[in-house]
This record gives structure tokens, C-alpha cells and sequence, in this order.
């Protein structure tokens, strides 16, 4: 992927950079791969908004994408390298020997007519290929990382992401996330070789609020802009700061740099916590 930038003719587009689209290789996605994706507006079953700030956007479909590689030994050529209006990542489109196509997210330098097979056993060690993490070598860069064996990919999914196997010992492996945390994975579980595709994506800027409501995100109003009966930190004559020790939501509840990492069963496998980020 590369940005291009295009001509100032407004003030949206001064800022504004764009993808340029030059490692898609096909247009429209395979037809029997996709479903109509619905719009919730931020809302539950029970019609209540319990995430705000969502509604409208651009029309999408949903790539059903393989995220297990379940079809283990049997060889798959790349045919396409296509958009997903849905994440960050390219998608590459397999087609197996015995004829299935499958959706897989893309890693970097993966391009048409490769060979990919996904198996249990030791296989070359290339982008593209998966294999259980007790087969890679330390230091090696991975992607659509298992928790579990057979659950399907959890980790390392986004644009650009990717997560270093720092070793293997007993049951575990041993591997760097994303977020510079280093926790132990169970070594028979799935991980694809190499960092996934599209890392420029963060580079991206959207220029306008317009390009924000095509995502799908509706306006933002800050507290401070509020009267005190609708906001803790609104009210006050002209531009005020907060003015309490520590940030709130609308509903009184601490913000910002509050824990809500829930107490799992698998803390024990984190061997460090990621960093703690500077204020």
C-alpha cells in the first residue's frame, strides 16, 4: 500500500491522505463469501444505545473470512489480493486444490500466485503459511495468533500488527503482543507467518469530519461544552478545565486511565504487563 496525497482545492482535502489502492488486484468481492452486514446504530437488542456516537455510514458487505485454516495439507493459490471495507488489513483469496475458496487476512509480501498451506506439522517457514506456534523460530514475525487450539485467530488481526514468538518450553510458547506484553500461548496453537498487511494504514489522515461519518461515527460533543445538568465536567463561565481531581463520564463513573481489565483465568499465563503509558 502506499498514500498519495491530492491537490488542496478545499480545506478537507489540504490535510487529507488517501490509499492508493495499488496492491488490490480485484474490484468485487467473490460473491458466495459475503452477507449483508446490518446496521445497529450503536444499539442492543433491547433497542438501548449502549455505544454511542455510531449510525449512517457507507453501505457494506461482511467477508466471511477463514479464520481457523482448517483445511490442513492441502495446498492453496492466491488469487487476489483484495479491500475490505471493514478493516484495515487486505484480504487474500485462496483457492484450494480441491477447488473451496477461502478468505484469509493477508500478510505482507504475500502476492498472486503463491502457494500457501496451513498444516499441524512443520512446513517452510514463509508469509502466508500457517503452522502451530512450537514449530517457529525465535524471533520470527506472526500474525492471527490462536488462544486456544482450534478456537479460530484472536490476536495480532489488524493492520500492520504482528507478534514475535520469543521461544518455546514444555506446553507454552512464549510470545511478544502487540502491546509489548509477554504471555505464554499453548505451542499447538495456529499462528500465520508474518506481519499482517496494510501497515501504513495508521499513517492515513481522514482530513474532514465528513470521511469520519462514511465510517460510520456520528459527532462527538465534549463535556467541557456542556451545562453542569448534563455533563460533570460542563458549566463554568467560559472555557474551564474540569475542575475535579479526576476525569469523569456522563454518569459520574472515573475516565481516562482507569483499569477495565476484567480478572481472567489466563493471568497467570502473562509473564510481563505491557507498559504503562505516560501521562
Amino acid at each position: 500500500m502506499g498514500i498519495k496525497k491530492v491537490k488542496a482545492n478545499t480545506p478537507g482535502r489540504r490535510q487529507a491522505t488517501f490509499d492508493d489502492f495499488k496492491d488490490i488486484t480485484k474490484s468485487s468481492p467473490e460473491k458466495k463469501l459475503v452477507k449483508i452486514k446490518k446496521k445497529r446504530g450503536g444499539r442492543n437488542a433491547s433497542g438501548k444505545i449502549t455505544v454511542r456516537h455510531r449510525g449512517g455510514g457507507t453501505k457494506r458487505f461482511i467477508r466471511l473470512i477463514d479464520f481457523k485454516r482448517d483445511k490442513f495439507d492441502i495446498e492453496a493459490t492466491v488469487v487476489a489480493i483484495e479491500y475490505d471495507p471493514n478493516r484495515g488489513a487486505r484480504l487474500a483469496l485462496l483457492n484450494y486444490a480441491d477447488g473451496e475458496k477461502r478468505y484469509i487476512i493477508a500478510p505482507v509480501a504475500v502476492k498472486v500466485g503463491d502457494k500457501l498451506v496451513s498444516s499441524k506439522k512443520l512446513v517452510e517457514i514463509k508469509n502466508g503459511n500457517a503452522l502451530p506456534l512450537e514449530f517457529i523460530p525465535a524471533g520470527m514475525p506472526v500474525s492471527c495468533v490462536e488462544l486456544q487450539p482450534g478456537e479460530g485467530a484472536k490476536i495480532a488481526r489488524g493492520a500492520g500488527n504482528v507478534v514475535y514468538v520469543m521461544g518455546v518450553e514444555k506446553k507454552y510458547a512464549q510470545v511478544k503482543m502487540p502491546s509489548g506484553e509477554i504471555r505464554l500461548i499453548k505451542k499447538d496453537c495456529l499462528c500465520t507467518v508474518g506481519q499482517v498487511s496494510n501497515p501504513d494504514k495508521r499513517h492515513i489522515s481522514l482530513g474532514k469530519a465528513g470521511r469520519k461519518r462514511y465510517l460510520g461515527f456520528r459527532p462527538t460533543v465534549r463535556g467541557t461544552a456542556m451545562n453542569p445538568v448534563d455533563h460533570p465536567h460542563g458549566g463554568g463561565e467560559g472555557k474551564q478545565s474540569i475542575g475535579m481531581k479526576h476525569p469523569k463520564t456522563p454518569w459520574g463513573k472515573p475516565a481516562l486511565g482507569v483499569k477495565t481489565r476484567r480478572k481472567s483465568s489466563s493471568d497467570r499465563l502473562i509473564v510481563k504487563r505491557r507498559a504503562k503509558r505516560r501521562k
